[in-house]
């Protein structure tokens, strides 16, 4: 085995097409292109969404709706979820914290307090937003709520 042997693994290169190199190539003439036509011209390149000249999609499809700029997105916790985390960690104190060690929110979200599940637990939860029936649900049990 020297350097003047080397080559390449069999069918791990193809040669590419020559065209336009005469017509006794067979690639000559139009070179593959076909006659005529937008398509055989030097240059063409269609558009994104371009249909033939068709009224393309995106132009028939009216608009609709809008995005709110102003939006407050949050992460929906239910009281159930506040109960399993404080008998599981033995909690008191249910805070952003606890809910990021207890994978259910990252440490970017705003946390809101909603009403699902029963909660039998005193509790001492401190979250950005809490629902009416949840906030109800904590402070009948004698629990506190701090907002954020």
């Amino acid at each position: 085995m020297n350097l003047s042997n080397l080559q390449p693994a069999t069918g791990s290169t193809k040669t590419t097409k020559r065209i336009g190199r005469g017509q006794g190539t067979g690639r000559g003439g139009t070179s593959t292109r076909g006659h005529k036509g937008q398509k055989s011209r030097s240059g063409y390149s269609r558009k994104i969404g371009f249909e033939g000249g068709q009224m393309p999609l995106q132009r028939v499809v009216p608009k609709s709706g809008f995005k709110n700029i102003n939006r407050v997105e949050y992460k929906g916790v239910n009281l159930e979820m506040l109960q399993i985390i404080a008998e599981k960690n033995s909690l008191t104190v249910i805070d952003k914290q606890s809910l990021i060690s207890a994978g259910i929110a990252s440490k970017n979200d705003r946390i809101k307090i909603l009403g699902g599940g029963t909660l039998s637990l005193k509790l001492e939860v401190k979250a950005n937003a809490f629902s009416k029936s949840a906030k109800e649900a904590i402070e009948k049990l004698e629990g506190t709520t701090e907002i954020l």
